[in-house]
C-alpha cells in the first residue's frame, strides 16, 4: 500500500513540474511577443538638418562657414525659420557674410532674426539697450584720449566751461559705454583710430544734459580700465585749485633818479642806487 502511495506522489510531482515548465515557457513567449508588438507600434522619429552655432557667436561679428554646422533635429519640432540648408544661410560662392545681431551660444539654432542679410553689418541701433539712446560727442586728439578709444570702452566725461565768470572743469558722467568710434562699431579692431566723434549709450535725460554741455563748453573724455567700476562722484575744479590763491608779498625795489636842468626843462633819469 505504501509503495502505491509513493508511486502516485512521485507521478503528481512530475506532472506539476512539467506544468510549471510549460507555463514559464508560455509566459516567456508571450512577453517576447508583446515586446515585439510594442516595438512595431512605436513610430520612428524623422530628423532634418538644422544649422546651429559651433561656438559662441558674439554681436557684431561676421558669420563664417566654420561657425555653423547641421545637426539632426526632430522634424515636428524644428524652430520657425530655422536654416535647414547651409547655402541659404551662408550664401553661394562670393556672397558677402552676414553679421550677428544676437549673441548665440554653442549648439544654439541660427534663426533669421539673429543675423543680418548678406553684406549688412549689425548697426548701432542693435547695440542699444532698451530705453537707451545714442548720442554723438565731438572730440579731437586732446579731448579723445589720443586715439586709444575703441567701441565698448567705458569713459568718464568732463565739461569745461564758464561758471559765473570763472572757468571750471566738472566731472558730469562716469562709466559711459562707447558704441561707436567715428563710423567703427566693431571692438575687435587692431588699428589706432584718430577719431573725430564717438557715439555713447545714455538715457534720454542725459542726451539733453550732454547737448547743453556741448553747446556751452568743451567735453573731454577719460578712458576707464577694463574692470574699473568705481564711482568717484561729481566734482569740479577751477584755476585756484591748480595754482592756489596764496598771496605772496614781493618787496619793492628802490628807484633812484637823477634830476638835471637844461634851461627851463628838468630832466629826470633813473640811475643805479648806491649800495648801502
Amino acid at each position: 500500500m505504501r509503495i502505491v502511495f509513493a508511486f502516485v506522489l512521485l507521478i503528481g510531482v512530475g506532472l506539476a513540474g512539467a506544468a510549471a515548465y510549460l507555463a514559464q515557457q508560455t509566459f516567456s513567449e508571450l512577453e517576447s511577443d508583446l515586446a515585439q508588438a510594442r516595438r512595431n507600434n512605436v513610430p520612428s522619429i524623422e530628423l532634418v538638418g538644422v544649422a546651429v552655432a559651433t561656438r559662441e557667436l558674439t554681436f557684431g561679428s561676421f558669420l563664417k562657414p566654420s561657425d555653423v554646422k547641421l545637426i539632426g533635429w526632430p522634424k515636428d519640432n524644428v524652430p520657425a525659420g530655422a536654416f535647414t540648408d547651409l547655402e541659404r544661410l551662408l550664401g553661394g560662392e562670393g556672397a558677402e557674410p552676414r553679421a550677428i545681431l544676437i549673441t548665440m551660444v554653442k549648439d544654439e539654432p541660427v534663426l533669421p532674426h539673429k543675423v543680418t542679410i548678406f553684406g549688412q553689418d549689425a548697426g548701432v541701433r542693435s547695440r542699444l539697450a532698451p530705453g537707451m539712446r545714442a548720442f554723438t560727442i565731438n572730440i579731437n586728439i586732446s579731448t579723445g584720449v589720443s586715439g586709444f578709444l575703441q567701441p565698448n570702452d567705458r569713459v568718464d566725461v568732463y565739461w569745461t566751461g564758464s561758471d559765473g565768470g570763472t572757468t571750471i572743469t566738472r566731472l558730469i558722467l562716469e562709466g559711459v559705454r562707447l558704441i561707436a568710434v567715428d563710423q567703427v562699431e566693431n571692438s575687435d579692431i587692431s588699428r589706432t583710430i584718430m577719431a573725430r566723434t564717438v557715439t555713447v549709450e545714455v538715457s534720454p535725460q542725459t542726451v539733453a544734459e550732454l547737448t547743453q554741455a556741448q553747446q556751452t563748453g568743451r567735453l573731454t573724455l577719460s578712458l576707464r580700465g577694463a574692470e574699473d567700476d568705481v564711482e568717484t562722484g561729481v566734482f569740479q575744479v577751477d584755476q585756484t585749485d591748480i595754482i592756489g590763491n596764496e598771496i605772496i608779498a614781493v618787496e619793492a625795489k628802490p628807484i633812484c633818479t637823477l634830476r638835471t636842468r637844461k634851461g627851463a626843462e628838468v630832466v629826470v633819469v633813473e640811475v643805479p642806487c648806491p649800495e648801502d
